[in-house]
């Protein structure tokens, strides 16, 4: 019996170079890696086959999900993939030669304000001559937005702490219960360690995204030397209108 093998990539929609497949001679990449369309509008996404073979692709679409820790998932075409509108759907592309897919966004009357995030899969036909059969498959994040009120409403569920040699691994569980994706890092997000009136640390999580109406883990690395109890305020956002939550634990 003949097995397909499938090599799925999806980027995160920070990502700032192409996503690509390979394996075993033959490869797809596609640019942008992620894209967002306002309302009713429009993009292109290049697809390019730096292999030595012609490839024959199809597209489709799919929903997206994230795992706890950021993993993209393929979900299946409920949401907003069904607004989505892509062409061609199958094609053919020359070794060292590109393509141009043109997507199209026409959201429903009754979308809500908000993002609502998708996915464009390309996917090659399975190729070779063997037992083993390789296809490829590439996924283009596209995040739908609707015009209207927007909700930005993050909460802090749980806070645990792993040891891992002398570092500390906080992991804090959210919940986004706004109608926008969550950039966390940078200023949006923060945690202070205390100890009665005194600051030990503040520290950044590492960057990724929490889609909308979702759960995720926020990770901290705390390499400094305190150990024992402490108190960990959360600010969701410094400076704004949201109150930090303080969780107590045990470095």
């Amino acid at each position: 019996m003949k097995r397909a093998f499938v090599a799925l990539v999806l980027g995160a929609a920070a990502a700032s170079i192409p996503g690509a497949a390979a394996g075993r001679g033959i490869a797809l990449s596609a640019s942008p890696l992620s894209l967002t369309l306002k309302g009713a509008s429009a993009a292109a996404i290049t697809v390019r086959n730096p292999s030595p073979r012609t490839l024959l692709v199809d597209v489709s679409r799919a929903g997206l999900a994230r795992s706890l820790r950021g993993r993209p998932r393929v979900e299946p075409a409920r949401g907003a993939a069904p607004w989505l509108r892509v062409r061609p759907r199958r094609f053919r592309i020359a070794p060292g030669a590109k393509a141009t897919l043109h997507v199209r966004a026409a959201p429903q009357g009754r979308a809500s304000p908000g993002d609502h995030p998708a996915l464009v899969l390309l996917t090659t036909r399975p190729v070779g001559v063997h037992r083993v059969r390789l296809r490829l498959r590439v996924g283009v994040i596209v995040v739908l937005h609707v015009r209207g009120r927007i909700v930005r409403r993050l909460e802090a569920r749980r806070l645990t702490v792993q040891r891992v040699g002398s570092m500390r691994l906080l992991e804090l569980l959210l919940s986004n219960r706004g109608n926008v994706t969550e950039r966390l890092g940078g200023g949006r997000l923060r945690l202070v360690l205390l100890r009665g009136r005194r600051t030990l640390a503040t520290l950044r999580p590492r960057p990724r995204e929490l889609l909308p109406h979702s759960a995720g883990l926020a990770e901290f690395t705390y390499r400094g030397g305190v150990r024992g109890d402490v108190v960990a305020r959360i600010d969701l956002r410094p400076g704004g209108s949201e109150q930090p939550r303080s969780f107590r634990l045990r470095l």
